[in-house]
């Protein structure tokens, strides 16, 4: 069975621990499946829908998220090298995982539905600190849930999005060859609709200014506005693209503004309440 990629974190930083010097990515994936004695051959060969490999393209987005965090750097393409921030991770803030090939990994039960991890408290409790890590945790397993979604889904779940912020009459195209447009619908703006298109990119890679001029090129005397959903991020040269004098503008969307949207709409998610608790012993002995 896959791993979801929140487990994966720690492993990674201890495969490149061990390396002890700068290594290349081909080296690293061979030692990360030591620590997942579950995953099958048939696993480790599972195609993405997209191309490509789903066990490399799992560990190569654990590891997007762990330089984002400056736990790991790559001084050169191809090369990965842990750095010292990931380092104390492993030293302080990290529970400590089994050994490769451990017992207590291959006989535990796979969660279908993964919670996000907390933090280690070293006895002191800071319930602030906790539900920011918590948030931060929760965040990144939904988007990666979203980008294991198929392209259909992630085009519905777009869909649903643009609904949660009133969008009326929406179409999801589901064709292959729709020049780019993955949905349409209508947005109510006081006594004005106005017609809007929307597209879905699951990616890896930042998506560019090309990718923005194609799709307005799509929508352009058809649609008065635009939508771009990606699971990844957009470059600076497609942000200054999306707006535009005299065309369509283009809303973007990347993983993470996706996510926050879901968490502030109710999409997807479920809010449950925590009771805190306040110690008043003192107040016992006052009268």
């Amino acid at each position: 069975m896959m791993p979801p990629q929140h487990k994966m974190e720690i492993p990674l930083l201890k495969v490149l621990a061990d390396f002890g010097e700068p290594v290349e990515a081909n080296k690293v994936y061979p030692e990360m499946r030591k620590y997942f004695p579950n995953i099958t051959d048939e696993d480790l060969n599972e195609p993405l829908q997209s191309g490509g490999n789903k066990w490399i393209n799992r560990i190569q987005w654990v590891r997007q998220t762990l330089i984002r965090r400056e736990e790991i750097s790559s001084p050169k393409w191809g090369v990965w090298q842990i750095t010292e921030k990931g380092k104390r991770r492993l030293r302080v803030n990290a529970t400590p995982i089994p050994e490769p090939s451990s017992p207590s990994i291959s006989n535990a039960n796979p969660q279908s539905n993964p919670q996000p991890n907390l933090p280690e408290t070293n006895g002191d409790l800071n319930l602030e600190d906790i539900s920011e890590a918590y948030l931060e945790s929760f965040k990144q397993l939904l988007l990666n849930k979203l980008h294991d979604l198929t392209p259909e889904r992630f085009e519905h779940f777009a869909a649903a999005l643009l609904k949660g912020y009133g969008f009326q009459n929406i179409t999801v195209t589901g064709r292959p060859s729709d020049g780019g447009i993955d949905g349409y619908g209508h947005l109510k703006v006081g006594l004005a609709s106005i017609k809007a298109a929307f597209q879905c990119k699951r990616w890896q890679n930042q998506v560019g200014s090309q990718e923005i001029q194609k799709f307005r090129g799509a929508i352009q005397g058809q649609y008065e506005q635009g939508y771009f959903f990606t699971t990844s991020t957009f470059s600076k040269a497609a942000q200054d693209e999306s707006i535009k004098a005299g065309a369509a503008s283009i809303i973007l969307f990347d993983g993470r503004q996706i996510v926050s949207i879901m968490i502030e709409k109710g999409i997807g998610i479920r809010r449950r309440p925590v009771e805190t608790y306040e110690d008043q012993l003192d107040q016992i002995f006052e009268n």
